[in-house]
Formats: C-alpha cells, sequence, structure tokens
C-alpha cells in the first residue's frame, strides 16, 4: 500500500489532538465538578462557568477531530480493506456523534446550577435528580458509550496498520494490545463508574503508543 506520506502525517496529527483534547476536556470538568455529591457539584459547577464552557468547546472540538481521524483512516486503507475500514469508519462516527450528544447534558447543567444556587440550594429537590440526570446519565454515560465506539474502531484500524505493515512491526502489536486494554477499561466504566480508577490504569498503554 503506498499512502501518501502527508496523509500519514495528518493521521498522527489527528490522532494526537483526540487524545489531548480529551485529556483536557477530562481534566478541565475534573476540575470543576470535583468529588463530592450532585448537590456539590452543582454548586462548584455554578462557581466555574468559564471551565465548564471552555470543557465542553474542547469536547465537541474532539468529536469533529475524530470524524477528520475517521476520514482518514478510510482514504489510507478503503481501496485494499474496503468491509473493515467502512465498519471502523463507521465507529469513528458513532463515537463522535456520542460525544457530542453527551455534551448537551453538560450544556444543560450550567444553567441548572445557577437555578439551583438561586433557589437556596435546597436539599432535596428536583435539581438534584435533573442534575444527575444529566451529569451521571448524558454526560458520563455518553462518554463511556463514545470510548467504546473508539476502541472497538481503534481495534480495526490498527489491525489494518499490522497487516498493511505501514508502521514497524512492535509498535503495531504494541498498539493492538494498549488499545484491547482501552476497550477494556471503557466496558469497565460503561458497567460500573466506580471502576473509574482500575479502568484509568489500563487505558495508560495507550498514550504513550
Amino acid at each position: 500500500m503506498n499512502a501518501e506520506m502527508n496523509t500519514i502525517r495528518l493521521l498522527g496529527a489527528a490522532q494526537l489532538l483526540v487524545i489531548v483534547g480529551g485529556m483536557l476536556s477530562g481534566l478541565l470538568l475534573t476540575s470543576v465538578v470535583g468529588s463530592g455529591g450532585i448537590s456539590d457539584i452543582l454548586v462548584n459547577i455554578s462557581k466555574n462557568l468559564t471551565r465548564m464552557r471552555i470543557s465542553n468547546l474542547v469536547a465537541l472540538v474532539q468529536s469533529f477531530v475524530i470524524v477528520v481521524l475517521g476520514v482518514l483512516y478510510y482514504f489510507v486503507f478503503y481501496k485494499e480493506y474496503e468491509i473493515i475500514a467502512l465498519v471502523a469508519l463507521g465507529c469513528f462516527l458513532g463515537a463522535a456523534i456520542t460525544l457530542a450528544v453527551s455534551k448537551i447534558g453538560a450544556y444543560a447543567l450550567i444553567p441548572l446550577s445557577q437555578e439551583f444556587v438561586e433557589a437556596g440550594a435546597p436539599a432535596s429537590s428536583y435539581y438534584q435528580t435533573l442534575g444527575d440526570f444529566l451529569y451521571s446519565g448524558v454526560d458520563r454515560r455518553g462518554y463511556d458509550i463514545q470510548m467504546l465506539f473508539m476502541g472497538v474502531g481503534l481495534i480495526l484500524w490498527s489491525y489494518l496498520l499490522y497487516i498493511s505493515k505501514l508502521i514497524p512491526h512492535g509498535l503495531a502489536v504494541w498498539g493492538l494490545v494498549a488499545i484491547i486494554l482501552l476497550l477494556i477499561s471503557a466496558l469497565l466504566q460503561l458497567y460500573d463508574r466506580d471502576f473509574f480508577r482500575p479502568a484509568m490504569i489500563l487505558a495508560l498503554p495507550y498514550a504513550p503508543y
């Protein structure tokens, strides 16, 4: 396979942007919501509106770059591996759409948090119920499902990189192993958010790859 070097470089740049965007968005969100209950999360969001908006914006840019990344991969492989490339592209599109939809929940938390604080942060009210649905049900679960789509897509792309010999054999094997661990990490978080820390440990080998 004779892929143009410029396309390969764009692939690397897009993959790096996806990783950096995901880390930046996640770190900003974590710094905003903290580690308390939903009432604390709503109060924290109301105090850090700018960081919350930047986190959401970075995630939306990330979803766009995921589409670009999927299209670039497809462009490289579709002539020789059309079916696998098409399935992988579908996974990436699914990941991008799911991530973008999940941010609807995160954006909705901004006015909800302001109303919650203006109402005097009542200890028990519909604010907590709605806030928990938007944060845990829409935003966080949407992120987990997005990672599931990404994991499957990346495994397919890594397999194609392996059989096409576009990258060194050892690097391709490392990528496959790292991405399988990343997929396991996504499945653990989708099953139960309490697995967040062990799931993050499983995802670590993918970052240097």
